[in-house]
């Protein structure tokens, strides 16, 4: 099992170019199987969490060409619409696959995903969803079964809470059915914005891109034939660079990058004393020498994301006072904490608030990754601790961030990946 040996105290400087969006990647992969033509994909960040998802694809009998950034699937060969389990235990995301294959084949069987390292994250408002639209779901032996023969039939769904995966099966399900299909109450992050720009440019009628409520008009079940889909940046990925220039007291440059993704972290870096220089695609920090406490609170976009409250926690064990951080999406997502603890930080949790005292000094030691951001915090920490730390379990690393120790090696840390003996 491979893990990383960071020696902290090195300054960074130069620039990094940001990788496509995983969590846009992933809903944009599923999406080709409403296609029976060839779909080209470019700019896929090279993850672990891809290769699975398009392995998926050719277990279910499509032809998928993948030479790391760029995709070439062909679904018109899919011969099976049963998601096996071997795969979607792997990764969540792949019950995406679930509203695609039963808009296009009117009837698939799907795993059910299982838990997760940060929180129960139930599938039951896509399947109700699905039940609205006229599908007949049964759930025995650990597989989703729904089956629509007549196909699906819009309907008006209301969520009864913001689900960015729910909101990403429905549009690909209403994008085949029959009539038009209404989400009330959808996700409106930038991944899920793409996906609908992807479905409108094939031809469907989409109204209400990037709010939150979509009107979708089906093709009565006629496949789609996509434009080439160049994948967004990523930005949790450039989020998590903008706090390793923080938290290293380093001027750096992200390439490749869209600022209005990344806003609420970058407002939450100025109040901790970072100023930044923008350019068309491009944006550089600035950093404090003396990093300000920060408060925040997790929220759906454009609020501040979940997936960078980790990263920010390591910035605010090395500010000047005590910061707030209080998590509202997942109830386990405070699980870096112990190990940041471990390296000498003084964080207090109390129910879904963590309460972190800034510390003058890091202290290398042993870490471990418990789920993807909570590796990066870890690796932001050993950035800025004295000695060595050793981060295991990096496979969560490997699902989310392409190429983390090289990008940062070429910054200037002192970060090898080494094998456990």
């Amino acid at each position: 099992m491979d893990y990383l040996e960071i020696k902290g105290g090195k300054k960074l400087s130069g620039s990094v170019t940001i990788s496509g969006a995983k969590n846009a990647a992933l809903p944009i992969i599923a999406a080709t199987i409403l296609s029976d033509k060839k779909v080209t994909l470019t700019n896929l960040p090279n993850v672990v969490d891809i290769r699975t998802l398009l392995k998926l694809l050719t277990m279910l009998g499509g032809e998928v060409d993948h030479n790391k950034t760029i995709a070439n699937i062909n679904n018109g060969t899919i011969t099976s619409t049963k998601a096996v389990y071997e795969i979607v235990s792997q990764m969540r995301a792949s019950i995406l696959v679930l509203g695609p294959l039963l808009a296009r084949f009117g009837e698939c069987e799907v795993s059910l995903p299982g838990g997760c390292a940060i929180g129960q994250r139930p599938i039951d408002l896509h399947l109700k969803a699905l039940e609205s639209m006229g599908a007949t779901i049964e759930i025995k032996g650990g597989y989703v079964r729904a089956e629509a023969k007549d196909g699906l039939k819009g309907a008006k769904i209301i969520f009864d809470k913001i689900t960015v995966g729910g909101t990403e099966n429905i549009v690909m399900a209403a994008a085949l059915a029959h009539g038009t299909t209404t989400i009330i109450n959808a996700a409106k992050e930038p991944e899920v914005e793409q996906l609908c720009q992807m479905i409108a440019d094939a031809g469907v009628k989409i109204e209400g891109i990037g709010t939150n409520e979509l009107s979708i008009e089906g093709t009565c079940g006629k496949p789609l034939n996509f434009k080439t889909v160049e994948i967004i940046p990523d930005r949790i990925e450039a989020g998590t660079y903008l706090c390793a220039g923080a938290i290293t007291n380093s001027s750096i440059t992200l390439n490749r990058v869209n600022h209005g993704h990344i806003r609420a972290s970058i407002d939450k870096l100025e109040s901790m004393g970072c100023t930044f220089e923008l350019e068309d695609d491009s944006i550089t920090i600035h950093p404090s020498e003396t990093i300000k406490p920060v408060s925040l609170i997790t929220i759906e976009y454009p609020g501040f994301p979940t997936d960078m409250q980790a990263q920010f926690m390591a910035l605010a064990v090395m500010a000047k006072g005590e910061s707030l951080i209080e998590e509202r999406l997942f109830e386990n997502r405070f699980m870096h904490v112990s190990e940041l603890n471990r390296l000498g930080a003084d964080i207090w949790l109390k129910g879904s608030t963590a309460a972190v005292k800034g510390v003058d000094t890091l202290y290398g030691a042993d870490v471990m990754a418990t789920d993807l951001r909570a590796s990066s915090a870890l690796v932001l920490a050993a950035l800025v601790a004295e000695g060595t730390t050793n981060v295991r379990r990096i496979y969560h690393l490997d699902r989310g961030y392409d190429d983390l120790e090289g990008k940062l090696s070429k910054l200037g840390a002192d970060i090898v990946r080494k094998k456990e003996v």
